[in-house]
């Protein structure tokens, strides 16, 4: 396993000096699934936080080749890079005939939202490329609004809290899921925090053949209403509540959780820890926090149940 003063020996492809908020965990989240291939890499990158916040003109923090791409075609655009590159190789028109790699960028307005058909799309054609969600549960670039990734009960622009609502209705979508449904080789959520599982992750993606999926939770101080110097607390927090479950899923079925707290906490620790959610910790709406907790509860019991049948299918075979 590589060590950390290894990893961080090796070329920073995601260069200082950009536009990102203080506290920001994409960039955490980028130098370690940009070193995690020693191949050249082309990124298709979505409109969001992190095109806005890395390439003002004259300026990037881009050292690969890198392609902005509207909120909804990212995945579009590297399909049509793909072909080429196939077409290209075959014709023996490339200068240097040397393996290259793939990787989408998006938030979870260009992945759960705006630009799920595209990406659904691709994942049924079975392109070869990583795509990997920062997802920050809310449209942080324009405003704070809320997206299918936000979780119910979060006070977002759109979704105020208030004397009519309580926060959003609605739950969030299990993306992870939705994606892994599509029967693609390797789908797994991460964090942060857990840096040797999302960097392993990330190998992982790289290497397999076909389309592979990653899903990272990427607290946002700014939205999230929590201190600049406490992303990385509030995300490990959400894998210890099991709000954020670490998983991963091989060929749409095979489930293996990898982190698994000493002592799950309840859900109200993780609500206590970021502003949107202050609202939720009245008697008026404990039915709210009931309601996460029980749902919560119904996909850690579901993800263990799979993991156990998967472990005693490994043992048959």
């Amino acid at each position: 396993m590589m060590t950390l003063k290894e990893l961080a020996s090796r070329e920073d492809l995601f260069a200082a000096g950009h536009m990102l908020c203080p506290g920001c965990s994409i960039p955490v989240i980028l130098k370690l699934v940009l070193r995690a291939t020693q191949y050249p890499l082309v990124t298709s990158n979505a409109t969001g936080c992190l095109e806005k916040g890395t390439a003002h003109f004259p300026r990037s923090s881009w050292k690969l080749n890198w392609i902005h791409t509207a909120v909804g075609n990212a995945p579009a655009s590297m399909s049509g890079i793909t072909a080429m590159y196939r077409s290209l190789k075959k014709q023996g028109r490339l200068p240097v005939q040397k393996e290259l790699k793939f990787l989408v960028i998006g938030g979870d307005r260009a992945t759960y939202d705006s630009g799920f058909q595209s990406l659904s799309g691709a994942l049924a054609r079975r392109e070869d490329f990583v795509y990997l969600c920062y997802d920050n549960q809310m449209c942080a670039d324009t405003g704070g609004q809320s997206s299918s990734a936000t979780p119910i009960g979060a006070s977002t622009t759109t979704t105020p809290a208030g004397d009519v609502l309580p926060g959003k209705l609605l739950s969030r979508k299990n993306i992870s899921a939705v994606i892994a449904s599509h029967n693609v080789p390797y789908v797994a959520q991460s964090a942060p925090w857990i840096w040797k599982d999302l960097y392993r992750k990330a190998e992982k993606a790289f290497e397999v053949f076909g389309p592979a999926y990653l899903n990272v939770l990427s607290p946002c101080p700014n939205k999230w209403k929590i201190p600049a110097s406490k992303t990385i607390e509030v995300a490990k927090l959400a894998a210890d509540t099991c709000v954020w479950p670490i998983y991963e899923i091989k060929d749409g079925t095979d489930v293996t959780v990898n982190y698994k707290p000493k002592q799950k906490l309840p859900v109200t620790q993780w609500l206590k820890s970021q502003a949107r959610f202050k609202h939720l910790l009245t008697q008026e709406n404990k039915w709210i926090v009931n309601k996460i907790q029980e749902e919560v509860d119904k996909e850690w019991d579901l993800l263990l149940s799979l993991e156990y049948k998967n472990q005693n299918k490994m043992r048959d075979n």
